[in-house]
């Protein structure tokens, strides 16, 4: 599990995407939550604002985990 740190109260779910390499643009991270690929905190989420906070867990199928801090 990596540990990413955010410096601000939350980070939307497709600029997080973004801002950990797993997205281009933001048409690429929407294609990825749409898809179902995502999981916040053991849910699947097909929102792509969704805000997340530190403690989070994001799970990005084959990709990997991520726990934010």
């Amino acid at each position: 599990m990596q540990k990413i740190e955010i410096h601000t109260e939350y980070i939307k779910l497709d600029q997080f995407l973004k801002w950990i390499g797993v997205a281009d643009t933001g048409a690429m991270a929407k294609v990825i939550i749409k898809n179902g690929d995502v999981y916040v905190n053991g849910n699947q989420t097909l929102e792509r604002g969704k805000k997340i906070k530190k403690g989070d867990i994001v799970e990005i199928k084959n990709i990997g985990i991520f726990q934010i801090v």
